[in-house]
């Protein structure tokens, strides 16, 4: 009886670990955000994406303090996760022995990791921050990320090498803390598609990966939605904001501040008309709206919206 016959990439772990996305998933058991979410998120900036994650508790989802291939590019993706420790001989031979004879897999623990990738995925690597034989990627498997991910890329809390041969890859971006030329050495994997701590932010199997030039920041799939939507609400009420301002009707408090029935009645008659509100349309403001007839059945407060 095999009692691990999963030990890597394991669908009843990942499941285990992301009780709250109820939608699809990867054969593996990964969250598979969609690709429109996927491609809504493109259009958000950092910021946008960090504030609700920070008033939902998710504190830790953000680290910045990176290097960065193409510093001008946005990535986002998938996240496919991995764990690597300090090598000692027993575990790694046993590690290693285990996922070439029992799981099939072919050389070192980086190309396992590579090998699974899929249309959209984003390397996330718990390197220890190491960074001397701690090169996770070079040239080759950057180009196999490539292939694999089409827009995806990699995000490694520790080394990478041949920079410049990456940097001539124009379709994905990498995150790394530092480069050496030698080759990755004395690491051994201990988990994939487990939890990976990168810097001072956690990062979990299928959660959304959102690479800026500011840094990178982890969305859970199960909130990747209601992220975006509310991203995009943010967005499109500040152009009709900035637009209400340039024509003097409003004063910066009263587009600060919680907004009147009688400002949303505007604005929502803006929204279903202006061609800037176009790509906006799916999103709706029932909820606003009706928060805003409590408030002022409750009589006036000093609410500023966040």
């Amino acid at each position: 009886m095999d009692l691990v016959k999963n030990r890597f990439d394991n669908r009843e772990d990942i499941i285990q670990l992301t009780p709250l996305w109820k939608g699809e998933r990867f054969e593996n058991g990964r969250p598979k955000v969609s690709d429109d979410i996927l491609r809504r998120i493109r259009k958000i900036n950092l910021e946008e994406a960090w504030g609700p994650l920070w008033h939902r508790g998710y504190t830790y989802q953000f680290e910045g303090d990176f290097k960065i291939i193409h510093p001008e590019k946005t990535i986002v993706g998938r996240a496919v996760t991995a764990v690597m420790v300090p090598k000692r001989p027993d575990l790694h031979e046993a590690l290693l022995n285990y996922g070439h004879e029992h799981e099939g897999r072919k050389g070192f623990f980086n190309q396992w990791v590579i090998d699974s990738l899929v249309e959209d995925d984003v390397v996330v690597v718990d390197m220890f921050d190491k960074i001397f034989q701690g090169t996770y990627v070079g040239g080759n498997l950057s180009t196999a990320i490539s292939t694999r991910t089409k827009r995806g890329g990699a995000v490694i809390w520790g080394g990478i090498r041949d920079i410049q041969q990456i940097e001539e890859i124009d379709n994905i971006n990498v995150y790394y803390r530092g480069s050496d030329p030698t080759a990755i050495n004395d690491v051994t994997m201990v988990g994939m598609n487990v939890p990976a701590r990168i810097g001072k932010a956690i990062c979990l199997p299928g959660d959304v990966v959102l690479g800026t030039p500011s840094g990178v920041i982890f969305i859970p799939a199960h909130l990747a939605e209601e992220t975006v939507v509310q991203a995009e609400k943010s967005q499109v009420r500040d152009i009709f904001g900035f637009i209400r301002l340039k024509e003097g009707v409003y004063s910066t408090a009263q587009i600060d501040a919680s907004w009147t029935v009688s400002l949303w009645q505007d604005f929502t008659n803006w929204f279903n008309q202006a061609e800037e509100a176009a790509e906006y349309q799916h999103l709706t403001w029932d909820k606003e709206i009706e928060a805003a007839h409590k408030l002022e059945e409750e009589g006036p407060a000093n609410d500023v919206r966040l």
